[in-house]
This record gives C-alpha cells, structure tokens and sequence, in this order.
C-alpha cells in the first residue's frame, strides 16, 4: 500500500501518460479482452469500419489505460486534494434544486471518464450511498474500500439489504449512485436495446423511482485532457419512468447512449455488456416446440 501511496502523489498528467502505456499491454495481452473492444465499438456504429474505427479505438485503449491508474489518485491521495480534481461541473444546479424541492436523488452513472470521482464530489456535500460487491482479492478489497468510504458515503451490499437500504436513503431525501450499464443477475433485468443489441438490463431505477418519487440524473465524470482533471456533465432523466420494465429499460439504455455519443472515447468498451446470465433466455432463442 505504501508504494501505490507514493505513485498517488505523481501528477496527474504523469499517471495518465504511464495509463495509455497500461492500456495498450492490456489490449496485447492474451485473452478476449482487444476482440471485445474492437466488435463492440464496431456494433454500437459511433464508426465505420476503416480509419474511423481505428483512430476511436486507439483513443479507447489509452483512455481505459489511464482509467485503470488514475484510482491511485483518486482513492490514495488526500481527500481534499482530490476533490481538486474536478475543475466544473454542468448541470450541477439541477440537483440541487431536486434537493431544495424535497425529493430523493439518484445518481446514474455510466462507466464513462471516472466515474469514482461523482461519488467523491457528491459525498463531499451530501450523504451519498451506493451498492459494493466485494473483489476476490483481500488487498483490491481494502483498496476499493479505502477510498471509496469518504465524505459521507456509506457502502451497502449488492444484495436485498443494499436494495433496503438504498430506498431508506431515498425515503429520507438523500442521493443513491447507481451503475446502469452494468449486466443484471439472473431475475433482475429485462432485455432491452443498447446500441441497437439487446443487453439485460437491471430494472432496478424505475423501482426506486416509483416508490420514492426520487429525481434521476445522468451523470458522467468527463476525463479532461493532458490530465487537467475532470468535468461533471449532469443530464436529468427527465419524467418519471413507466411501470413496464421493459420500456422503463430502454429509456435508461437510451440515456446511457445519449451520453456514450459525447465521449465515445471514454467509455468501457472492454465489458462485455451483452452477456446472457446464466438460466436467462435471449431474445434470438428459438421458441419452445
């Protein structure tokens, strides 16, 4: 832990340069991990085959190099230090009219920039709670925890409790963080379009939503360039969302989209968002005789 303390303390255009290298033996490295990148940039059509789709992906590489490394500075350094980092915002006035008006908020946050850095301005005004599913590793585990628990965060876990609890934060008119774009459990999601593929997504949102009367917000940690920080763009989800799952799904899966096509460069092309979970049927299964 010492040693990662001190690489923390590098600037942050430093780290980022060490991150592209990171990002380029990552994507060389064995594994399914460069074909996924390249097909799923090629499926969403922010490119065309060619040059196009050549020069996203190599930005894409480096971006997710320097979004690996750059959580030596954003979990290690002094918290008020990386509060620092982030060199405005847009759209911020909107939550905090949410929150003048008495409602909830939830924070939905696609895996785009650096996305950790919205949980630490957020909890460095307000109580701020979101789910944490532990890693494997002991280490990652006391890392992860390390700097996520700041400011008024709390950690709940990815199972009913953290669902309790997440609706007791809203019920008291504080903010949730959400992660909409990743894969639900088996149970926990519908199918619905993202990027013209369907993708199981969790439903969870518009449950939350419904029974709080919560306002939701996109919000995306843009990663500046030559390290000069970072900006937090903040869309408003807009009306409430339906009660059919579906259809409450695809409205998220647009909005992820929406905010994909601003910064296609920054988001994890890596994750292998159209999974099947296990025990799921897909859509272009064939029907049951």
């Amino acid at each position: 832990m010492r040693l990662l303390k001190l690489l923390a303390r590098l600037p942050l255009p430093v780290l980022h340069g060490l991150g592209v290298g990171l990002g380029w033996l990552i994507y060389w490295a064995p594994g399914r991990h460069s074909g996924r990148m390249r097909d799923n940039l090629l499926d969403s059509g922010l490119c065309t085959a060619g040059a196009d789709c050549r020069r996203l992906l190599r930005q894409a590489i480096g971006e997710s190099g320097k979004g690996i490394i750059e959580l030596l500075a954003v979990w290690l350094r002094p918290y008020d230090k990386v509060l620092k980092l982030v060199k405005g915002t847009s759209g911020w006035e909107q939550i905090d009219a949410a929150r003048a008006a008495g409602k909830g908020v939830i924070v939905i946050a696609p895996h785009i920039g650096c996305f950790e850095m919205i949980n630490q301005y957020y909890a460095a005004r307000h109580p701020f709670t979101a789910m944490y599913k532990p890693p494997r590793q002991a280490f990652l585990d006391q890392l992860m925890l390390t700097g996520r628990r700041r400011g008024q965060a709390t950690l709940v876990p990815t199972d009913l409790s953290g669902v309790r609890a997440l609706l007791a934060a809203l019920k008291r008119h504080e903010a949730i963080g959400i992660l909409p774009d990743q894969v639900a459990t088996g149970g926990d999601g519908v199918w619905a379009p993202f990027f013209g593929r369907p993708a199981y997504t969790p439903t969870l949102v518009a449950s939350l939503q419904r029974k709080t009367g919560a306002a939701g917000f996109f919000v995306a940690a843009e990663r500046l360039s030559w390290g000069r920080g970072y900006h937090l763009h903040v869309t408003p989800l807009g009306e409430t969302l339906p009660e059919d799952k579906a259809v409450a799904a695809a409205r998220i899966n647009q909005g992820v989209e929406d905010v994909v096509r601003r910064f296609p460069a920054q988001y994890l092309w890596n994750y292998n968002r159209h999974k099947r979970p296990g025990g799921v049927a897909h859509p272009d299964d064939p029907p049951e005789a």
